[in-house]
């Protein structure tokens, strides 16, 4: 479950370090676009932080929707 958690922390902090980068490369040097490598990387790890993400969602109404019957059922 913390892997989940630290995975849609990255998802805010992540594009966030990216705009930063952004301006450095700016405002350093211009012409030359290093920032580009690193937004491919920040990218990679943003898309897997989101799977992570949906799959513990996904995970996690499976198991609401599971206790939610088994007290319906119970309760019969």
């Amino acid at each position: 479950m913390r892997d989940a958690i630290d995975a849609f922390r990255f998802l805010f902090y992540g594009p966030l370090i990216l705009v930063m980068l952004t301006v450095i490369n700016w405002m350093t040097s211009p012409d030359e676009w290093w920032v580009q490598w690193a937004a491919l990387g920040i990218g990679i790890a943003w898309v897997i932080c989101l799977i992570r993400v949906i799959r513990a969602a996904i995970i996690l109404g499976g198991l609401t929707a599971l206790a939610a019957y088994l007290t319906r059922r119970r309760e019969r």
